[in-house]
């Protein structure tokens, strides 16, 4: 019963990860459709209006690179920032905690 039950759990969590991942995607797809819709309608009203200076640039350099880290972690090409790395750190936390209070324990 308890195995069945942990099964269970497993295909809950593993469901809950893939389902953020697909929403994490999915959102990092429609910010890319927006910076090619927004930037090209920036860079028409720059060049109508105010030809003498590109300011279009900041725009498009400034989202470009936001956008791009939105697509490193979407698709988990940051190894600093991805759900694994921050499970794996949170364990290295609660282990150091566990080993300082042993040491604390025996010390007594």
């Amino acid at each position: 019963m308890e195995i069945s039950i942990m099964r269970d759990n497993r295909r809950l969590d593993a469901y809950a990860r893939a389902e953020k991942k697909i929403k994490d995607i999915k959102s990092f797809y429609i910010n890319l459709m927006c910076y090619c819709i927004v930037i090209p309608v920036l860079i028409f009203i720059n060049l109508k209006y105010t030809p003498e200076y590109y300011w279009f640039f900041y725009s498009a350099i400034g989202w470009g690179c936001g956008l791009t880290i939105h697509g490193l972690m979407a698709y988990e090409r940051l190894p600093f920032l991805t759900r694994d790395w921050e499970e794996r750190k949170i364990k290295e936390i609660m282990d150091q905690e566990v080993n300082i209070s042993r040491e604390n324990n025996d010390n007594e």
